[in-house]
């Protein structure tokens, strides 16, 4: 996490979450939603605006982590801006010379086991956690199979959020616990 915002979290402390307003797409694309966009739909229905600043790109990948309930986040100076994901928290891009695994935020990872749904998305469990296989670098994986490194396990998508826990859908997470709170 930067400096600057370990500093603006200690000076101001108590600055509200945010839901809703960023969304991660399976390519590793984020996307900012503001109220029109979110009344619209859900994420990835209703995308928003693609963030395409360089600069804000990299402040999001270097401050982007979870909370204990495996909510993932963004955290924008004193505030969390909890991601809408499409998909997983990561998405893996192949590296062709070694076959070696980067995160859309620029993580390396390691592999530990390789995972195919009912659909044919190849997803890849890391030390960094859970991410999905890139749809161009699809091929390289299937090189990776071929050549014995993974092993595909079958699973089903809908079961990854619960295995490897992490929240799809903060928002819609913080507003059912505020409608069961009343």
């Amino acid at each position: 996490m930067d400096d600057i915002v370990k500093q603006a979290l200690a000076k101001w402390p108590n600055v509200p979450d945010c839901y809703g307003w960023l969304g991660l797409d399976a390519r590793g694309h984020w996307y900012l939603r503001d109220d029109a966009v979110q009344a619209a739909g859900a994420f990835p229905h209703s995308k928003g605006t693609l963030l395409q600043h360089d600069k804000l790109l990299a402040f999001i990948a270097r401050n982007y982590e979870h909370d204990d309930q495996g909510q993932w986040f963004f955290q924008n100076g004193p505030q969390r801006v909890y991601v809408e994901l499409e998909a997983t928290p990561w998405v893996w891009r192949l590296q062709p010379q070694d076959l070696s695994v980067v995160s859309h935020t620029g993580r390396e990872a390691l592999v530990r086991r390789c995972l195919l749904d009912e659909q044919g998305r190849v997803y890849l469990e890391t030390d960094l956690g859970l991410g999905l296989v890139h749809t161009l670098d699809v091929a390289l994986a299937a090189e990776a199979v071929t050549d014995g490194r993974w092993t595909p396990e079958d699973v089903q998508a809908k079961d990854l959020p619960a295995r490897y826990g992490y929240v799809c859908s903060p928002r819609a997470r913080s507003q059912a616990g505020a409608s069961q709170s009343s």
